[in-house]
């Protein structure tokens, strides 16, 4: 297989600019895969399949008759991005996640934002993500939000635009870390020559940031990842970064509320807990404050929290932020609480529950992609240009019942990256997830999580609804 009759078409391509004529920080990539002898880039596919079986990188769904493990699909042709791109990928980043973290904060606090009425008071009280129970919160140093994964997408004109915000339990980072480390199997001659940016340091920022977390003076903090259990869709990397930062993986059965402090089981009694990462949605995490029917949480935690006595991250009610109508207002929440301009722009956005958006929405439902405010995963979701009157019509009803919940998009030509179907390579469609660690500062890991369509003109690249990943390699100079 060789890249000479690839054909970007009229897409942002991140590898070529022009059919053979590929982005000079991707020559050396392209270079090496058309030097390959016949049948060895097939070869090299079906080897780094088999590694990411045997490193068990799997993810579950729900309800399917086919199985709910599956591995990963992943290409080995990767996204590049340039040192310098990347650098304004960061600046943005960090810009928005210290607005958000003042958001948070705000809401649970004085609501100055909606004093002043910058936002809506009826928007945040509607957000299912907006929990009372967190007002007052004080969490250590002021933060929040401690892990984000910020999904981005790049149109047609080259344009970086954030598409939503993942502030609860935001998910992948141990897919990029696998990847990685299959990819430097894979074209190790190519990692040699090019000056690539490690990832593998991201356990340890991890561990760092949720140390941060620990009340001053403990000489040695007891730091745990809370899963839900081995049914998650996530459990694989639940565990992988349990054993990464060399911290204990416990479900809520593990730990329980004693002395006035979160305490887990182990063979010699009782262990202080500290910090808890949590993979585990807000409303199970205590059946006496939210859900009373959770078996998953742990009774009395909130209390513990409240007083102090436990940190968790992501702090509880951080998904406030992850409401598809509250993204909306996010440029107004950077010029708000930061006083300056929004350097990574949101997708342009109609809100339903205002009136006048929503005639415009019903009106042109066949161009537009609609979302569910608290949706993710791909579901609760219209893609105008893709789907059938019927579509069209039934999610019409669904808008006019419930306009608050519902936000519209204009379609976006998502880029593309050459990807392995079949035979030949094809133009798959891409976003980007990368991952921010809120600490002492502000760190954004170099690359993400390159998520991509695997079915040729399709834009959704959910791996709950088929879509696979690639490997990111963000260069140095």
């Amino acid at each position: 297989m060789r890249f000479d009759t690839y054909q970007p078409e009229d897409f942002y391509d991140e590898l070529f600019v022009a059919p053979g004529q590929p982005r000079p920080e991707a020559q050396p990539l392209i270079d090496r895969v058309n030097s390959l002898p016949t049948g060895e880039l097939q070869q090299r596919r079906q080897a780094a399949s088999q590694a990411l079986l045997k490193l068990g990188a799997t993810f579950n769904v729900y309800g399917d008759a086919e199985g709910t493990e599956r591995i990963m699909p992943f290409d080995i042709i990767p996204r590049i991005v340039a040192e310098q791109e990347w650098r304004r990928l960061e600046q943005g980043l960090k810009q928005r996640i210290q607005a958000l973290n003042l958001f948070i904060a705000d809401v649970y606090g004085e609501q100055k934002i909606v004093k002043d009425g910058i936002i809506p008071k009826d928007l945040i009280d509607s957000a299912t993500g907006f929990l009372p129970p967190c007002i007052g919160l004080k969490p250590p140093s002021g933060i929040w939000c401690h892990i984000t994964g910020t999904d981005l997408v790049r149109d047609r004109d080259g344009q970086w635009y954030v598409l939503e915000d993942n502030l609860r339990c935001p998910s992948g980072i141990s897919y990029v870390l696998e990847n990685r480390r299959v990819m430097k199997s894979t074209f190790p001659q190519v990692f040699k020559k090019m000056q690539i940016q490690p990832v593998d340091e991201y356990p340890s920022h991890l561990l760092e940031t949720l140390l941060n977390l620990a009340p001053a003076g403990l000489p040695d903090p007891t730091v745990v990842v809370l899963t839900p259990g081995m049914y998650n869709s996530a459990y694989f990397e639940h565990s992988f970064l349990a054993q990464q930062m060399g911290i204990e993986l416990v479900e809520g059965r593990d730990l329980a509320v004693a002395d006035g402090y979160l305490q887990m089981r182990t063979t010699k009694g009782l262990k202080r807990v500290d910090v808890i990462y949590r993979r585990i949605d807000d409303a199970f995490i205590d059946p006496t404050v939210f859900r009373a029917n959770s078996l998953l949480g742990v009774p009395g935690l909130m209390e513990v929290y409240r007083s102090g006595r436990v940190a968790i991250a992501n702090a509880l009610g951080t998904g406030v932020a992850d409401d598809k109508v509250i993204y909306a207002y996010v440029p107004q929440m950077v010029r708000y609480y930061l006083g300056e301009e929004i350097l990574l722009p949101n997708v342009p956005t109609y809100l339903c529950w205002e009136q006048q958006q929503l005639e415009y929405v019903l009106a042109n439902l066949d161009k537009l992609v609609v979302k569910a405010a608290n949706e993710s995963g791909g579901y609760g979701m219209l893609i105008g240009t893709q789907s059938t009157t019927e579509q069209r019509a039934e999610f019409a009803q669904r808008i006019q019942a419930n306009p608050r919940n519902y936000i519209a998009q204009p379609t976006l030509c998502l880029s593309r990256v050459p990807t392995i179907l079949g035979e030949q390579f094809e133009g798959c469609h891409v976003d980007l997830r990368p991952y921010i660690l809120y600490g002492k500062e502000i760190y954004v890991h170099p690359g993400g999580l390159t998520r991509v369509a695997m079915k040729k003109g399709s834009l959704v690249v959910n791996s709950s609804q088929g879509g696979g990943s690639k490997d990111t390699w963000v260069l140095c100079e």
